[in-house]
């Protein structure tokens, strides 16, 4: 059989886009800790001086790909219903975060936000303001619901249990590691409760914030 040649690949050529996507690649394998100018650039293909034509710093890939994650959450509206408005971002925030959950702990804490930031703090900003809440309530506001949000996010991350299925080989595992007579509320809880069929640990998300909602309204 007569071979066939076969074109290689076209390269894609490098750019602060693809460099930034990498970077959020990287972070999504292997938590921001995995995340250097050297390991990225061997994601890429590339010598990490080809990379520095792009970005100064790792701290400048921080500042960028906080920003992407910010650009994918959905953006409550202002004039809408304030109390959907913000049941939807606070969803659309949970789903993004369990895509990039090294993210969790940056979004808060980068003092050079991008215009993805911007435009969602105004945002949220803006949807409580026109639903009537003062400056003082909103500030209550945005504080409650992203700590729920963030923090929920956190325990999602960190739990051994991932979705209904694995409950009752990780919880069952657990229970043989102790006396199951000392800790009888402890027992009954996961006996008649998380090792339930059905049980998952996300369906409380949606709990927490109605009451977090029902009491801002």
């Amino acid at each position: 059989m007569k071979a066939v040649d076969v074109a290689p690949a076209e390269r894609v050529p490098l750019s602060r886009d693809r460099v930034l996507r990498g970077a959020m690649a990287v972070a999504d394998a292997g938590g921001i800790g995995a995340l250097t100018i050297r390991t990225l650039a061997q994601s890429l293909g590339v010598k990490p001086m080809s990379v520095y034509y792009y970005v100064a710093n790792k701290d400048e890939i921080l500042d960028a790909i906080v920003d992407l994650v910010f650009a994918e959450i959905e953006l409550p509206v202002a004039g809408g219903v304030w109390r959907v408005e913000m049941a939807r971002r606070a969803s659309s925030a949970r789903e993004v975060l369990r895509r990039h959950p090294w993210a969790t702990a940056l979004l808060q804490s980068r003092v050079n936000p991008g215009p993805a930031t911007l435009r969602h703090h105004n945002a949220v900003i803006g949807s409580l303001r026109e639903g009537g809440f003062s400056l003082e309530q909103t500030a209550h506001a945005f504080a409650l619901i992203d700590s729920y949000v963030y923090g929920f996010a956190l325990s999602e991350h960190a739990l051994p249990i991932n979705g209904p299925q694995s409950v009752a080989e990780v919880a069952g595992s657990m229970m043989e590691n102790f006396p199951l007579d000392e800790y009888p509320y402890l027992m009954e809880f996961t006996m008649q409760h998380v090792m339930q069929p059905g049980y998952d640990f996300g369906k409380e998300f949606e709990y927490g914030l109605d009451l977090i909602l029902n009491g801002l309204a």
